[in-house]
């Protein structure tokens, strides 16, 4: 598939990784696109390292299977630099984004990374946005600022449709979201 774009996505459990995927998936196919949207975890508890991905195409995607040369590979939580290997099947060309306070010189030294890398501060984000500590959307905005792969409005319009159905009684939350995803795409670096 020549338009086969592939997400990786690394966090902890309770961060949002197989939230943000799915809600990113929800988006993406509002928008016309095919998409899958998946968790890969081992035992299910909070802090536990896990994994969620995306694929996105123009055309029907007719894999089954892990994502294993992702194009871009997100980090919610830096602390998972330290022991899982972020970056493996990355190519050269792939892009990398983190959650950190860091430029993304430091990173892209640290790793060894040839790539692209960027970064944000996604926690101080969601912290003053959302409230508590939730990096999932703001890493969607860096996403969506970085790949350009989708406009901006009609992400804030169709995720406040989505963050509606969940969080109706809660309209804070979903005003919430929206400004973390709106601010990470202004801030990304």
């Amino acid at each position: 598939m020549e338009d086969l774009f592939e997400v990786r996505w690394h966090g902890r459990g309770g961060q949002g990784a197989k939230t943000v995927a799915l809600l990113l998936g929800e988006v993406v196919a509002a928008s016309g696109k095919y998409i899958q949207a998946f968790p890969e975890y081992g035992p299910e508890r909070m802090g536990a390292p896990i994994q969620s991905f995306n694929r996105i195409s123009s055309q029907p995607i007719t894999l089954h299977c892990g994502v294993e040369k992702p194009d871009i590979v997100i980090v919610l939580d830096p602390s998972l630099m330290e022991t899982i290997d972020v970056i493996g099947g990355l190519s050269g060309e792939g892009t990398l984004i983190v959650n950190s306070r860091e430029d993304p010189s430091v990173i892209k030294e640290n790793l060894g990374f040839k790539g692209k890398v960027f970064t944000l501060d996604a926690s101080k984000i969601s912290r003053e946005t959302i409230g508590r500590e939730m990096p999932n959307t703001p890493m969607m905005g860096a996403l969506i600022k970085v790949t350009k792969f989708l406009n901006l409005k009609e992400v804030l319009e169709k995720t406040r449709t989505k963050l509606q159905e969940k969080f109706r009684h809660k309209p804070e939350v979903i005003e919430g979201n929206i400004r973390a995803i709106e601010r990470a795409y202004q801030e990304v670096k």
